[in-house]
């Protein structure tokens, strides 16, 4: 039986009509349509944030849909492969030492992706991911994502669709920059099948143009006590679909150091 609609769902179901989305999407493989169009029936900010597929709306995921950003205040709608399936590639957990003389932080009660990023980065784990002594917190937030273009896959056609960004909002969780990289990382504080490739795939461009090192997507899941880590690549700068799994790693914490068996090792 099918379940109860949201009020994602019943907005959504207003504009399509209004707006003939689908027979749009139909006729030229796009819509465009803006922050205040939305607004009209629900706040935009709660109609857009979909970050794993099972959060799409019922007329979405029907009919194979996904939104992406494309300026401060407007969006395209189409048939686009967004979204990506996590890969569990290994299962052995390296131990991480926390500090002791760290107070404000409870490693045992992470309850926000900051903390979690935190933990990961006071306790070395960011360091050993990443491969770098010289780590350093430099860029989070919101920013602008200045002017670029890239290719995304339709689901329905499996053809590119060209997609144009101006000054579209991206948000980082947490920038890391060391001697010859800087890690830019998406973090969540639950388990998913999958993610949105977008809060990867934005910040790498706006970065890719601000600096001369290396930008490396990370990927990073905190849940059931256990920090997994994926660093990802995309192979083609300008195609959103052309990211690939580098590595994946998972880690835990502890105050002291713990008996070892033959899955966990400690850094």
């Amino acid at each position: 039986m099918a379940g109860e609609a949201t009020k994602n769902d019943k907005a959504w179901a207003d504009l399509f009509t209004k707006y003939k989305i689908l027979e749009n999407v139909q006729r030229q493989g796009y819509i465009e349509i803006t922050a205040s169009a939305i607004n009209e029936f629900r706040e935009a900010r709660l109609m857009t944030k979909f970050d794993h597929r099972a959060n799409l709306p019922e007329l979405f995921a029907k009919n194979k849909l996904a939104i992406l950003p494309i300026t401060r205040g407007s969006y395209i709608i189409s048939n686009f492969e967004a979204y990506k399936d996590f890969e569990q590639i290994e299962t052995e957990i390296t131990s991480a030492i926390f500090p002791v003389h760290i107070e404000s932080i409870d490693y045992e009660n992470i309850t926000s992706e900051a903390t979690a990023i935190n933990c990961a980065y006071v306790s070395g784990i960011l360091a050993d991911f990443i491969n770098d002594e010289e780590l350093l917190p430099t860029v989070s937030g919101r920013m602008s994502s200045n002017k670029f273009s890239f290719d995304i896959r339709n689901i329905k056609t499996r053809s590119n669709v060209a997609v144009n960004v101006i000054n579209s909002q991206v948000e980082i969780d947490g920038g890391y920059e060391g001697v010859s990289k800087l890690s830019l990382i998406e973090a969540k504080n639950f388990l998913s099948s999958d993610f949105l490739i977008r809060q990867l795939y934005y910040p790498y461009r706006l970065w890719l143009n601000n600096v001369t090192k290396k930008v490396v997507p990370i990927f990073l899941v905190y849940s059931n006590s256990i920090f997994t880590l994926y660093e990802y690549e995309f192979q083609n700068i300008n195609n959103y679909n052309s990211l690939v799994l580098v590595k994946q790693n998972n880690y835990n914490l502890h105050y002291v150091q713990i008996g070892l068996d033959e899955n966990i090792t400690v850094l």
